[in-house]
This record gives C-alpha cells, structure tokens and sequence, in this order.
C-alpha cells in the first residue's frame, strides 16, 4: 500500500492512494487536499493510508451535507414529535442549507462550520435583513452536531466536525412576567370574558397553553380540589393533536379556592351556553372551548390574548409568560422549589432553580435573616439560663 501527492492547481493538491484487493488487483483511490504546503498535502497522505490499515477509511463521497440532511430528516420523522420535527426542517432548510449545505460531507471541517455560525449571525435572514439571534444559531448548532453524529453512526464520517466548535454565548434576557398587584389587575379585567379561564389557570396554575386548550372537565375533581394534566394539545401543519404533556408524564395541580369558584362559575355558564344551541355538557367537554364545544387551537388562544392584553394598561408579555408569572408568586411567597417544580410540571428542580434564579437572591437574603433570627433567639435563651 503506498500513496503519493502532486499539485493540480496553485493550493490544490490530489492524493493518490494505491490500494490492492483480496485478488491483488490494485484500485486508486483520488482525494483532494487544499493547502499551500507540499508536506502538509503528504501529512494527509500518511494519514490516509494510515486509516486503510486500521480499518477506518471511508471512501470519497460527492454526498453534499445539504442532500444528508434531508437523509436525516427522514430518519428523525419517527424520532421526534411532528411539531419539534416542524422546526428541525424549518431550522435546516431555511438557515444551515443556504450556508454550507453545498459542501461535500466529507470535507465539512470545523473551520467552515464555525465561518457558517459567524455569517448567520451577521446577515443570516433572509433576504439579507440582518443577522440571526443567538438563541437561532445555538439551535442550528445542535441540529448540525445531531446530525453529524448520525452520519458517524453510519459510518458515513469517522468523527464529528461539530464537536470542535462552539456554539455563540447566549445571554439571558430579563424576565417580563406580573408582580402580584399586576396579576389582580389581569384577572380583573378579563371578568365577564371568555378570557377569564385561561388565563387564571395560567397564571393562578401554571398551566401550559397546550395543557390548557387540552383540559376537558373529567381532568377537574372539584370534590378533592385539584385537576390532573394528562395530555397537551400540540399544532401542526397537519391540524392539532394530542399528546402527553412535556415532561411525559402526567400530574395532579392543586387548586385554590379561587380557581375552584372561578371554574364553578364558568361550568354552569359553559353548561346554560350549550344547552341553547341543544348540546348536553359532558365530562369530555373541553373547559376552555368555542361557544358551540368544540376544541380551540393552541394558536387561537395566544390571538384571544394579544388582543385582550393590547386592550389593558398593563405590559404586553406573551400567554406563557403567566405561567412564569406563577412560578415567580410561589418562590417568592417561599414555596419550596421542588414542590414548584412538581407543580410546573418540570422533569427536574434544577430546572425550575436554572429559570427563575432572578427569584433566589431575594430568598436566600430572606433564609439567611430567618436562620440569624433562630440563632439570636436560642442565644437570648441560652443567656437567660446562665443568668438562673
């Protein structure tokens, strides 16, 4: 086995490996290796022939990474959610493949993958009209690097080029949530609409927009005062369907006696409302619904609530920004962050502890003064025997 170099073009070089069969027959095999250095061309010719004796030369593939991806595309159709595989082909198509997905896989190096994350965010929009988020291209970064793991899976690369480059430092913004005087505010000005429930169970439960528009009235135990989350609506291309909440598993969400008069209330209205239109209320009626009981989509809420909030003098924040509105009212209110977390419907603490940390100085200022307030009592205590 042997290989030799010779310069095409001024930084092109070809190498060619003789490679001999089990019959003795020999075959070359062509690569090209740009650089400006004669040695650093045979450097990669050693390295080659070094690989077809360990085993672990994969041949030259003309296989461009844009082609790949749509091969992995497919492969993640039954890996993946249709909405989260929605955005893996939104992401590619529109913002990796306009990049480098000419490039042949083979020679996709770190270098180029780093110069892509670099232009995107640049000038990454289409149409040139600016550059990407951050958040945008750390998302990118992970589909590149999933997927170029699949391909060394394949045996199609023998390593992961996106493991040598790092993704863009994305720092995190201020969270735009309601303090408590802002909340009462909320929930008295949606009285009387059908705004009302969604928003006191987002923001009084800490309920998902997807669990919300999912919640049918068998899910609501009035009698133990509580509701069960056992499924999340998820929209589509396709239309909406139906699936177990994010963290895969079910819970159960306490309610308070407010949510519980409130939901009371909007029963019997729900009730008298299809009773004119000659539907029966059942327990697989949706809570929050249309007029005539059928589902709404997830969509149409976050419509129903930019509408309702641009008609308030309170700040214009997103639907699912209640739920972190909840989560922010019970830290702060020293509620323990693994029953918040229980609650939120988090698979782990330590992401309720990650996203509301804005919440934990105030607490921790709050723990250290109760424990000082414990330690001066048992000292006071403590003088008061010696004093005996």
């Amino acid at each position: 086995m042997k290989g030799h170099v010779f310069e095409r073009s001024p930084g092109k070089w070809a190498i060619v490996l003789d490679v001999y069969d089990e019959n003795g027959k020999r075959k070359r095999k062509w690569h090209t290796f740009e650089t400006k250095s004669r040695r650093k061309a045979e450097e990669e010719c050693a390295r080659l022939i070094a690989e077809i004796r360990g085993g672990n030369y994969l041949e030259p593939s003309k296989l461009a990474f844009g082609e790949y991806l749509e091969r992995w595309l497919t492969h993640m159709k039954s890996q993946v959610s249709p909405r989260t595989h929605e955005r893996y082909s939104e992401i590619v198509r529109k913002n990796i493949v306009p990049l480098i997905g000419s490039v042949i896989l083979t020679k996709l190096k770190p270098a180029k993958i780093s110069d892509a994350y670099a232009t995107a965010l640049a000038s990454g929009r289409r149409k040139g009209e600016g550059g990407l988020a951050p958040t945008t291209v750390v998302y990118m970064h992970r589909l590149i690097k999933h997927a170029l793991a699949q391909a060394v899976k394949w045996e199609l690369l023998n390593r992961n080029p996106a493991d040598a480059v790092s993704p863009p430092k994305v720092e995190r913004g201020t969270m735009n949530t309601y303090d408590m005087p802002q909340t009462a505010e909320l929930v008295e000005s949606v009285r009387g609409t059908r705004m009302l429930i969604p928003i006191v169970l987002g923001v009084l439960c800490g309920l998902r927009r997807g669990e919300i528009v999912a919640l049918r009235w068998r899910n609501v135990d009035f009698d133990k005062g509580s509701l069960s989350i056992v499924e999340s609506a998820e929209q589509t291309k396709e239309g909406v369907r139906y699936k177990p909440p994010k963290s895969g598993k079910g819970r159960a969400v306490a309610l308070s006696p407010t949510v519980l008069e409130e939901l009371r209330v909007h029963r019997l209205r729900q009730a008298e409302e299809l009773l004119r239109i000659g539907i029966r209320q059942t327990e697989a009626n949706f809570v929050y619904a249309r007029e005539d009981g059928e589902p709404l989509q997830p969509r149409s809420l976050t419509q129903y609530w930019m509408k309702a909030v641009g008609k308030m003098e309170l700040p214009r924040v997103r639907f699912h920004d209640l739920r972190h509105a909840h989560a922010t009212h019970m830290l702060v209110n020293g509620v323990h962050p693994k029953v918040a977390s229980e609650r939120l419907g988090h698979s782990r603490v330590g992401i309720t502890l990650d996203l509301y940390s804005h919440v934990l100085p105030g607490m921790q200022e709050d723990a250290a003064s109760r424990v000082d307030d414990a330690l001066q009592v048992a000292l006071e205590r403590r003088a008061s025997k010696d004093v005996r």
